[in-house]
């Protein structure tokens, strides 16, 4: 996939609610956006202004009015929701400002878990990769907990890890650091920081935090359902600039989620170009470090 193709398209869309036969609320109205692979997008918008609503329909959880929704290539408008919980399981991965995490497994049957849903992962290839995306996120030493036994900043990476499982087309991130301590808010930026740089992962992050804002490389402003401005935030940008984590370390766990994922593929007799080209991003960034 190569950065200036898109990812997401909205044409034309807007979203009405109604109220009753006669009183309705426009959400969003006429929105036009592309955002192409390789980006970390940010929503704002005051309270009401729509975000919600444009995650929603970028993510297919909702249907716009009118207009078209493109995710990866594939028009989605009009498809029906059994197409549509596939599609999400496939390509979308999802960060929940409460988790959302299944109460009853462990964190690494967390991960496991959309994995196995696609029927494309072996039990064993499914755990091996859980693990490796666990310590990726810092958290593998609680693999066998439950989140009950995890703080809000480790739930919220066990949620980082489950959204990578499938390796999606882009992250929806709705207020990652909205539940979650300061220190914990920096370690999650951290990741989505490095995620991108290294292996071009792309994120919508809505959210009313000007420190998460901060990472993006664009701001979609909505104000009254529409988008108002994309604001340059380079003074914020340089301010939170300096990572905290190991990059190192969180990138040589990535290369070895990268060998579960090229073994699966070889074993199907699928491509494994993207694989390479991750590979080469990651040789890339390297040289900078």
């Amino acid at each position: 996939m190569k950065s200036n193709e898109e990812v997401v398209k909205l044409i034309n869309v807007s979203k009405r609610y109604y109220l009753s036969s006669s009183v309705y609320v426009d959400a969003l109205i006429n929105i036009n956006l592309a955002i192409r692979y390789g980006e970390i997008a940010i929503v704002m918008g005051p309270s009401g202004s729509g975000k919600t609503t444009l995650v929603n329909i970028m993510s297919t959880l909702d249907k716009p009015t009118s207009g078209r929704v493109v995710i990866d290539g594939v028009d989605v408008t009009d498809a029906d929701e059994n197409y549509l919980s596939k599609f999400r399981l496939e390509k979308l991965g999802f960060v929940f400002q409460q988790y959302n995490l299944v109460s009853q497994l462990t964190a690494l049957e967390n991960v496991m878990l959309p994995m196995l849903l696609t029927g494309r992962y072996t039990k064993d290839e499914a755990r091996e990769k859980a693990r490796l995306l666990l310590d990726l996120v810092s958290v593998g030493e609680f693999m066998n907990n439950k989140p009950s036994q995890l703080s809000g900043g480790q739930q919220q990476r066990v949620a980082i890890a489950r959204a990578l499982a499938n390796d999606p087309s882009f992250i929806i991130m709705d207020e990652p650091t909205g539940s979650i301590d300061l220190a914990s808010s920096y370690l999650i930026l951290d990741l989505i920081r490095l995620l991108n740089r290294a292996v071009g992962v792309t994120f919508v992050i809505a959210t009313h935090n000007m420190e998460v804002a901060s990472i993006g490389n664009r701001i979609i402003y909505l104000r009254g359902g529409r988008i108002m401005q994309e604001s340059d935030l380079e003074r914020i940008k340089e301010e939170f600039s300096k990572l905290r984590i190991d990059q190192l370390a969180v990138i040589k766990s990535y290369l070895r989620v990268l060998e579960i994922d090229e073994r699966r593929l070889r074993r199907l007799g699928q491509d494994i170009s993207d694989i390479e080209r991750k590979r080469s991003l990651i040789d890339s960034l390297m040289k900078t470090i």
